[in-house]
């Protein structure tokens, strides 16, 4: 095999791999969410992949002609990256959303494809080493190749793909790419390509285009869902992954749904009678802006949203755009703490949860230190937590809130943390806040039971914040 085709083979297979190992988080998002594990997961099970691939493309091309080995490699592999779609849509709705689960949904959609794509890279050094003398440097020019390659699919498809393809259609025509190339490859061999090969590779592009998606729509992070109330003419759910995010009354913009929000709602209003200025620390659905503006009209609000599409969608489906004056800033919050007034706010709201799944920047000392800054005497935080029994990471928010704030407080379901993952509310701010709250919606634990669950919770900073191992 010559120099040029050598490399280009190598650098497509290689990207492909991280192509396909990027999009799929978003695919698997739905079932098994955005988080850390979900990245140590994927990124895991690729690589061992790519390692068991490689040894044994390795051994292949020692025993056999690598030839046709190549155009068995790129047929097959194009025929498992279309089956990946199926089979993620198939089991994951059983998987659960811990490491195990992960790893196993993981490795059934993704491991046999980075496995025989990788097998590729030492069946095409056997073609090019023909002299011992130049065997280093041939070795090392393929595994540049196939370094840049990998460099180009991640980039490309983390900056650029994911933004204008919905993920399945990017998968499919990764393993349409795959299965033409083998079938070409197979043709330039003088051979005709496999029978049985081709008919899979065919029936699983059948199979990746016909199964239906959990996705209404899909954003650069997120699988939207927007399902109307049974029960509510203008009620609509906002579902982002797995979980319900949002609720909304298209009709009725006072009626919160969610217990959650009637406890952030309930919050607010130890404010003072009339208009506020408020802070959102993520938009999602909106329900709580478009509420402060029909409670307290007047108020001026700001909100902090990471995703673009996502803010669109609510302005078409979610009532967004009759909501009032609310100006929206579009990116990580992170990064606009640092323009945003000291002294600005009445109430800052903490509710940039993806799911279940915690942004740990947004959760530091160093982000309470800001968020401290901007926060008039007499204003209040108020921040959305997701947390099980022990409650590690919302005893750690907690304590972190402690660090900076006169007095902070937790709000819990009437029944406790013990029964999965519920939401939480902390309170914090330079004074005792104490909301009206429906006995159905939760209770405020006392100032001692605060104290004791923040005895031995760690402070949570830029260096050191485990959250999602926290999180019960």
């Amino acid at each position: 095999m010559r120099r040029t085709p050598a490399h280009v083979l190598v650098f497509a297979t290689s990207g492909l791999v991280l192509v396909l190992e990027i999009a799929a988080g978003r695919l698997m998002a739905p079932y098994i969410g955005v988080s850390i594990d979900a990245f140590t997961g994927i990124i895991g099970t690729i690589l061992a992949g790519i390692a068991l691939g490689a040894s044994y493309g390795g051994r292949l091309a020692d025993r056999q002609d690598p030839r046709p080995l190549i155009a068995h490699s790129l047929l097959i592999g194009g025929g498992l990256t279309l089956l990946s779609v199926p089979i993620v849509v198939t089991l994951g709705p059983s998987v659960t959303s811990g490491p195990v689960g992960i790893v196993i949904l993981t490795a059934a959609a993704f491991f046999a494809p980075a496995a025989v794509l990788s097998a590729i890279a030492p069946m095409v050094a056997k073609l090019r080493v023909d002299d011992l003398d130049e065997s280093g440097s041939i070795i090392g020019d393929l595994s540049a190749a196939g370094t840049v390659g990998a460099l180009v699919g991640t980039f490309g498809t983390g900056f650029f793909l994911l933004s204008i393809a919905p993920v399945r259609l990017l998968i499919v025509a990764i393993g349409a790419i795959l299965v033409l190339s083998g079938i070409a490859v197979h043709w330039r061999n003088g051979r005709r390509p496999d029978f049985v090969e081709t008919t899979l590779a065919i029936a699983a592009a059948v199979i990746a285009i016909g199964i239906g998606s959990p996705c209404d729509l899909e954003t650069e992070y997120h699988c939207v869902r927007i399902v109307a109330d049974d029960d509510r003419a203008g009620g609509r759910s906002l579902l982002l992954d797995r979980f319900r995010h949002a609720h909304v009354d298209l009709d009725d913009p006072t009626h919160l749904e969610i217990r959650y929000m009637r406890l952030l709602a309930a919050s607010i209003d130890t404010l003072p009678d009339g208009p506020v200025d408020a802070l959102h620390l993520g938009g999602g659905g909106f329900t709580i802006p478009r509420w402060l503006n029909a409670t307290r009209p007047g108020s001026t609000q700001t909100a902090l949203e990471l995703d673009a599409e996502l803010v669109e969608i609510a302005r078409r489906e979610l009532g967004l755009a009759d909501a009032g004056p609310l100006d929206i800033r579009v990116g990580d919050a992170r990064l606009h703490l640092s323009d945003l007034a000291t002294d600005g706010y009445d109430v800052i709201v903490g509710d940039a949860f993806g799911g279940d799944v915690v942004p740990w920047h947004l959760t530091t000392v160093e982000v309470v230190d800001e968020l401290r800054r901007m926060l008039r005497p007499g204003g209040i935080l108020v921040m959305n937590v997701i947390d099980r029994s022990p409650d590690g990471y919302a005893n750690a928010q907690a304590a972190t809130l402690a660090e900076r704030f006169d007095w902070v407080g937790v709000i819990e379901p009437i029944d406790g943390t013990a029964n999965g993952r519920v939401n939480q509310i902390l309170l914090a701010g330079d004074h005792t806040i104490d909301p009206t709250i429906a006995s159905e919606d939760g209770r405020q634990l006392a100032d001692d039971e605060v104290a004791a669950r923040l005895q031995d919770a760690r402070v949570l900073t830029d260096d050191f914040a485990p959250v999602d191992q926290l999180q019960g």
